[in-house]
């Protein structure tokens, strides 16, 4: 075989080869047609269709970065300098600060039963924390309390539910705090005389609310109480007939038994403001508080409240032996938690000019504590705001040994939402 016929037939076998892996070659399907995020306008902005899906999502939140300083909001440490060299306890005034990122879910569908939703909203922050340490002094044989600043992370879930139509399962704040719309504009609206759970005091909860087209709503709930907060109790040791010691009893106020807490509330809005009251039973400590809320919108750019809050009470005092000093505590009551049977709260918002509004609270309860706060909260660009806070606490009853003798207190906060 010369070397013509070697490459005719090679030339051959190649063309065979190529044929049939012609025949045998994969079909690529067209590719289908991408479905691009539809947005959602039923709920407000900032809502889109998961994709394949009927269901609407919003993913929001907030970046923060808060400086507290002053009496009221600062921290304190021992000089660490000066403890190490020369022995000398001095304690110096410091910050706090604060950096959170809050991300919220809000996921909604209509339902033949009304709108489905399921929201949450979780917290991760860096704080710096107040701590102290207990020390002997080795010449005098006395214990020394030395505080510090600490800082380490956070994790906190701030809301978790379910609602359908009307209807809420889920754990988030309590009724008797959120149906009257918290309290003021400022950041600190709940210092020194707080007017229902809050500041992290999340309670499962089952609830349901009816709104009106003009205006009236309703809502009732159970919950199961927080075990964060404390209670102290008085009693009589001595059996004299006098409260001679105090007791400090922890989670104090989440339920003991099957029978749940109660909140119910009415109220009414318009175009001139609102309306609201709302009442609560503790089932644990069987006490009840109410408050009643009024805000008006006086202008465009004005608006002002006034809220008060009654509640049952089991006061005692007690007197230092050595001092002489009569202090007043307050009997447990999860919803009450304000100083004595009554409080009061009031304020308003100014709208100064379209980046800077002006916001203001003053709060005064039974047992004399006075707080007042005020801030400008400035949108520096859209969605950044900048909010500087000044404060003043005071109780005017002298012999307490809790006393806010006249103290400051300064915050800082910048705030990135999206």
């Amino acid at each position: 075989m010369d070397f013509k016929s070697l490459l005719l037939g090679s030339a051959a076998a190649l063309v065979a080869v190529s044929a049939a892996r012609a025949a045998d070659a994969v079909v690529i399907p067209e590719p289908e047609p991408v479905e691009y995020v539809r947005v959602c306008d039923v709920y407000g902005t900032a809502f889109y269709y998961i994709p394949g899906t009927e269901t609407c999502l919003k993913v929001s939140g907030y970046v923060r970065y808060d400086i507290g300083v002053g009496d009221l909001f600062g921290l304190q440490s021992a000089d660490k300098l000066d403890l190490v060299e020369d022995g000398v306890l001095d304690i110096n005034d410091t910050y706090f600060k604060r950096a959170r990122a809050a991300l919220r879910l809000d996921a909604r569908t209509e339902t033949e039963l009304g709108t489905l939703r399921a929201y949450t909203e979780l917290k991760f922050q860096w704080d710096t924390n107040q701590d102290s340490v207990d020390v002997v002094d080795p010449i005098a044989g006395d214990t020394v309390t030395v505080p510090f600043v600490s800082a380490g992370n956070e994790f906190a879930m701030e809301d978790v539910y379910i609602e359908l139509g009307g209807f809420r399962i889920g754990a988030t704040d309590s009724l008797f705090t959120s149906f009257t719309d918290y309290a003021g504009a400022v950041i600190n609206d709940d210092f020194l005389v707080p007017y229902g759970p809050l500041d992290g005091d999340m309670t499962h909860q089952i609830a349901y609310t009816f709104t009106a087209d003009n205006g009236f709503t309703a809502a009732i709930a159970i919950e199961e109480g927080n075990g964060d907060p404390d209670a102290v109790f008085g009693s009589d040791a001595d059996g004299d007939g006098v409260v001679d010691t105090v007791t400090t009893i922890e989670a104090a106020y989440t339920l003991d038994d099957y029978i749940p807490h109660v909140v119910a509330g009415v109220g009414y809005a318009g175009g001139w403001g609102s309306i609201k009251a709302v009442g609560a039973y503790d089932a644990v400590w069987e006490e009840w508080a109410a408050k009643v809320r009024l805000d008006v919108k006086a202008t465009q750019t004005i608006s002002a409240f006034i809220m008060a809050g009654y509640k049952s009470s089991e006061d005692f005092s007690i007197t230092d032996p050595v001092t002489g000093i009569t202090t007043t505590f307050d009997g447990p009551n999860y919803y009450g938690n304000w100083g004595g049977e009554w409080a009061i709260w009031g304020g308003g918002s100014v709208e100064v000019t379209e980046k800077a509004t002006f916001n203001v609270q003053l709060a005064y309860d039974d047992f004399e504590n006075f707080s007042a706060v005020a801030n400008v909260a400035y949108e520096v660009v859209p969605g950044f705001m900048i909010t500087p806070e000044v404060a003043y606490a005071d109780n005017f009853e002298d012999s307490d040994l809790d006393d806010f003798d006249g103290e400051f207190g300064g915050y800082l906060r910048f705030q990135r939402n999206f």
